[in-house]
């Protein structure tokens, strides 16, 4: 899924206590501490070079595989959200929930052939062979399943303010 979404999902389900752009940085995170660092090497320095679009897999170094598997682990968000929750701030674990939502919505719709989801990274090698999410009955869904979390949201503040 593209990082616009990751983030948009993660404030419409966890940007709601007081933290609304720390969940949308959290939605984010995965592809920002892998694909984005990887992007921003090389704008810098492969500026001659560089191309937008996908990459070819054998043309992407071995550290944006270890970030990706870092940060779309289960396992290491959950410790990470989990060491907020009980020696910080609740608040803030909560719009970091928006990390495994990341994760969770990532997994199905990811194929093996470009960066499967390892959601039980460094314990397990588990990874799901999904459906891309570029297919349009995907991408549509997406869209729409935004569309209403953010409508839900509106109404809901409209409600309460009543």
């Amino acid at each position: 899924m593209d990082t616009l979404s990751h983030a948009l999902w993660g404030k419409g389900f966890f940007g709601y206590r007081g933290r609304p752009f720390w969940s949308l940085f959290f939605g984010a995170l995965p592809d920002l501490f892998s694909f984005g660092i990887y992007f921003l090497v090389n704008l810098v320095f492969n500026f001659s070079t560089f191309k937008f679009g996908k990459p070819e897999l054998d043309d992407i170094p071995n550290y944006v595989f270890t970030l990706y598997d870092m940060t779309h682990s289960l396992v290491v968000a959950l410790v990470f959200v989990s060491i907020v929750y009980f020696f910080w701030n609740k608040n803030f674990a909560f719009a970091m929930l928006a990390w495994p939502l990341h994760i969770m919505l990532d997994f199905p719709f990811h194929t093996a052939d470009f960066f499967p989801t390892p959601i039980l990274w460094p314990i397990l090698e588990v990874k799901f062979n999904g459906i891309s999410w570029s297919n349009p009955y995907i991408w549509f869904s997406n869209v729409a399943g935004i569309l209403v979390i953010y409508i839900y949201r509106y109404k809901s503040k409209l409600f309460r303010s009543k």
